[in-house]
């Protein structure tokens, strides 16, 4: 089981970045698939989920901001992230669940500086 992120970088506030999570190794669109991140000094927050069906998660401080989605044919999940904020600034991981076992990527860092 592999899940490989990718897309993150230094952001101005206010700009875009879409991140990306590569699955493989699992039956991915069996799979609940979650965007979390970490700061340091501070527990991992989930950021979006998006169901094996599609159904999709987010929690309120990116509300209308970040969009999940997943592209079964191609094992991947997304994060398009708009109107970034300072505070946005963070390792992002994604994990896939099952509903048994779960799996985590090896994060990504998304930097908002001007």
């Amino acid at each position: 089981v592999q899940l490989v992120e990718s897309g993150g970088g230094l952001v101005q506030p206010g700009g875009s970045l879409r991140l990306s999570c590569a699955a493989s190794g699992f039956t991915f669109r069996s799979y609940a698939m979650t965007w979390y991140r970490q700061v340091p000094g501070k527990e991992r927050e989930l950021v979006a989920s998006i169901g094996s069906y599609g159904g999709t998660q987010d929690v309120d401080s990116v509300k209308g901001r970040f969009t999940i989605s997943r592209d079964n044919a191609k094992n991947t999940v997304h994060l398009q992230m708009n109107s970034l904020k300072s505070e946005d600034a963070a390792v992002y991981y994604c994990k896939a669940w099952s509903g048994v076992t779960e799996n985590w990527g090896q994060g990504t860092q998304v930097t908002v500086s001007a």
